[in-house]
């Protein structure tokens, strides 16, 4: 099962910004340490150092139900702003919302063109000679993932495929969420009195 979560702050403040980058680094640690796989596939920074408009990780496992339904909704930070010293304002809150790829996704592999390259090393020396690395490119959108993790070029080429898969879902989402933002929708999707988590800790 693979699953793609979006963190948002919306058209919240700086001080939301740097909750996604937070809540980021706490849902990628939460899910080392249940053993599920998560990549982070996309990322807007903010206009600060450190923080980060939007964030997209897709999940990989068995049983993501339960992690998944743990964070999607609103999460609610209590904070003092790292911004704004007298601000008296402690509560930011943040988005995410749940995909299952095989439901967003309509991908054909008809449409999409392999090729294959010599994968790169450290300074050269233990550079693969052989073309084990597989670039994808879906022809419609003209996206394109590498994949050289692998020793062989048929590993490569179904990770490659996956990878494209979960590129052009986070574009899907991306391409979704401006059109919220360019209606001024996505500030009034966060139920900010509907919380699935709650988190007091610093920003900084």
């Amino acid at each position: 099962m693979d699953i793609l979560l979006q963190i948002s702050a919306g058209k919240g403040p700086e001080e939301c910004t740097r909750v996604v980058a937070k809540v980021l680094e706490l849902l990628l640690q939460e899910a080392r340490d249940q053993k599920i796989e998560a990549t982070v596939i996309e990322k807007t920074e903010g206009n600060i150092n450190g923080t980060l408009l939007s964030a997209n990780v897709l999940l990989k496992g068995k049983q993501l139900h339960a992690f998944v339904n743990s964070w999607q909704g609103t999460v609610q930070w209590i904070a003092q702003s790292p911004y704004r010293k007298f601000h008296k304002r402690k509560n930011w809150f943040v988005s995410i919302q749940a995909h299952d790829q095989s439901e967003v996704i309509q991908l054909d592999e008809k449409d999409v063109v392999y090729k294959t390259c010599r994968a790169s090393g450290p300074g050269g020396q233990h550079v693969n000679k052989t073309e084990t690395a597989v670039r994808a490119t879906h022809i419609p959108s003209g996206i394109s993932v590498t994949a050289s993790d692998r020793r062989s070029q048929l590993q490569n080429k179904k990770e490659a495929l996956e990878r494209l898969k979960a590129k052009i879902t986070s574009w899907q989402m991306e391409q979704a969420l401006n059109v919220m933002q360019q209606k001024w929708m996505q500030h009034n999707l966060i139920k900010r009195g509907e919380a699935v988590r709650t988190v007091e800790a610093s920003l900084s």
